[in-house]
């Protein structure tokens, strides 16, 4: 097996975006403007209502997929096609905006603290102008392998033996949240031909023979 090496360590940059929401972004950078198929990927959350309580109002997206994965706090959304829902912690939301849609991602929350992220996923060239599609994914539904050195959550792809809940990729994409014990290995097979990069939410990680650590 062809073990993997880090091409680049990026920098998450301070950035804003609704109306007014602080996040830090890693994809979607001068650094790392592209990463074939991932056109962007922020991390919003806070502690201090001021930084998210404007949340995203109505604004519209097309030609991508947007996954939205909440680990603390709680946004409602609503779309120009029906769809409305509350995410907490733990959930998922998967929406595929092919020709156009325009929603919103406001908060449920008055105060306390505000976790998530947002992946934008680039939709191939034939399927840009299908109907746009919703998909919910409640935290209890997520694939979960776990183990005495890790435990790991699945959004999308397959671990050991566990698949996560929504199949119907249009790139076949590997999604997982991933708790490792200190000093402990992760080690994942991932199809020739697929871009890969690791966000570190917390802690140091080495990977092949470079190290990186969450402030970095």
């Amino acid at each position: 097996m062809f073990q993997i090496e880090v091409n680049k360590i990026v920098k998450a940059l301070n950035a804003s975006d609704g109306a007014g929401v602080k996040l830090k972004r890693s994809i979607g950078t001068p650094e790392a403007d592209y990463i074939d198929p991932f056109l962007m990927l922020d991390e919003f959350g806070s502690e201090n209502k001021d930084d998210y309580v404007a949340g995203f109002p109505p604004h519209p997206h097309r030609g991508i997929e947007t996954v939205t994965y909440m680990l603390h706090g709680q946004f409602e959304h609503e779309d120009s096609i029906g769809s409305k829902g509350k995410m907490v912690p733990g959930d998922v939301q998967w929406m595929k905006t092919g020709r156009g849609i325009i929603h919103s991602e406001m908060p449920a929350m008055t105060g306390g603290k505000l976790l998530g992220f947002q992946l934008w996923i680039n939709m191939p060239a034939n399927l840009k102008k299908n109907k746009p599609e919703y998909i919910y994914i409640k935290g209890n539904e997520l694939g979960v392998h776990e183990d005495s050195e890790k435990k790991v959550k699945i959004i999308a792809g397959k671990y050991e033996k566990v698949e996560g809940p929504q199949k119907n990729h249009n790139v076949e994409p590997i999604y997982f949240h991933i708790i490792l014990n200190e000093k402990k290995e992760f080690k994942c097979e991932v199809p020739k031909g697929h871009n890969s990069f690791i966000y570190l939410l917390k802690g140091d990680l080495k990977i092949g023979e470079k190290r990186a650590r969450k402030n970095q």
